[in-house]
């Protein structure tokens, strides 16, 4: 009989690294099924129970997952209730840490043999180190995409693979020979509406400021969707923004510099070589908890690494345009501020290993099924 895989992402980043590993698993073993909960990129490659729930379960943060706490409820029982029925082999768990720690804790418990794989560690590392041993008791494997987790995790005595990190795999593949333009500037505002109507203004009326000081720098700013692009132009009227949608990857090679969202993609930003700099804005209850929680000194991945600050950061009260535009206007007024800046993101990304990180997790998970016959390497 195939082996049965339970899969769960709850955010469109998540679906898009789970349907990466599930390809990858395919091709070393194509009789693997693969059912649970995520979205879009996952729903092709997957049987039934599949619950394409990304559209809903991608919250921005804590204030929203309270609004929505019946919602969740509901999804959580439903899924400890079919994983009971349909007995998979293994269960395995891609990011989403806060709905999906709390169902590897559920199931170790009313399933105490079931193997439960854990796919982009959560970064308890920056808030609560605390629960390591606890999630060591939850889990049989985790597969961890920073080089310094590793060590953190087999501490508590989790087995713990560092398998390299899929972004740098993708973007590795969606370079193109595109010549960077020294005036322009990238506007990346964020995936989310919440994350759009919170940061894209600052960065217009940061965009007047930089065009009363530097009237040849042009501006572009990349939406997530059509959707969002509609809403962008409203909020940039009378400045001129060009504003389009499937474009980012595209901007971040071309601009000269970027002002980018914090999340996915500044580190997408980071393997372009875009020099940029790192905004970030919140609902004030989610800031605020957050601050009280967080325990390392910056919120950009590639500062963390980095271990010092090699993008400056912009978040919250200090996310202001004239900061924006002052920290936009340095970069552009000096060509090697920028060329160092490039250079040290390029350090940093090496240090990933991206280069056949699915393959790496996709034998890892097939390594941790319930015993059988071993796969010839390929």
């Amino acid at each position: 009989m195939s082996k049965r895989i339970w899969i769960v992402a709850g955010e469109a980043s998540g679906d898009a690294r789970s349907a990466e590993l599930m390809r990858a698993i395919s091709a070393i073993d194509p009789e693997i099924e693969f059912v649970g909960a995520g979205g879009p990129k996952m729903r092709p490659l997957a049987g039934e129970p599949f619950d394409n729930w990304i559209a809903e379960a991608g919250v921005l943060g804590l204030w929203d997952v309270l609004k929505n706490y019946g919602y969740f409820r509901a999804k959580f029982d439903r899924m400890l209730a079919e994983i009971e029925r349909l007995k998979p082999d293994a269960v395995l768990l891609v990011d989403y840490p806060g709905f999906n720690l709390r169902l590897a804790k559920a199931l170790r418990k009313r399933q105490p043999k079931i193997r439960i794989l854990f796919y982009v560690s959560p970064q308890v590392w920056a808030w609560n180190r605390g629960r390591i041993p606890k999630m060591a008791r939850w889990l049989d494997l985790m597969l961890c995409i920073f080089p310094f987790e590793k060590p953190l995790y087999e501490k508590s005595g989790l087995r713990t693979e560092f398998v390299g990190h899929p972004i740098v795999e993708q973007m590795s593949r969606d370079r193109q020979p595109l010549e960077r333009d020294p005036l322009l500037l990238g506007f990346f505002p964020g995936s989310r509406e919440r994350e759009v109507r919170r940061i894209f203004p600052p960065m217009v009326k940061a965009a007047r400021l930089v065009a009363a000081a530097r009237p040849d720098i042009r501006f572009e700013a990349a939406a997530a969707s059509e959707a969002h692009a509609a809403q962008m132009r409203e909020m940039a009227a009378g400045v001129p923004i060009e504003i389009r949608t499937g474009s980012a990857h595209e901007l971040m090679q071309h601009a000269g510099v970027g002002i980018v969202c914090s999340g996915t993609a500044t580190l997408e930003a980071a393997c372009f070589g875009l020099p940029y700099a790192l905004v970030y804005k919140t609902a004030w209850l989610t800031f605020e908890v957050g601050r009280r929680l967080i325990k390392v000194p910056h919120l950009g991945i590639i500062n963390i690494l980095a271990g010092r600050t090699v993008v400056r950061e912009f978040i919250q009260d200090a996310a202001t345009p004239g900061a924006l535009a002052d920290e936009a206007l340095r970069l552009f007024n000096n060509p090697s501020a920028r060329a160092q800046l490039a250079t040290e993101l390029g350090e940093v990304i090496a240090t990933l290993h991206g280069e056949g990180a699915s393959d790496r997790a996709a034998r890892a998970v097939l390594d941790a099924l319930p015993a059988r016959d071993k796969l010839s390497p390929s």
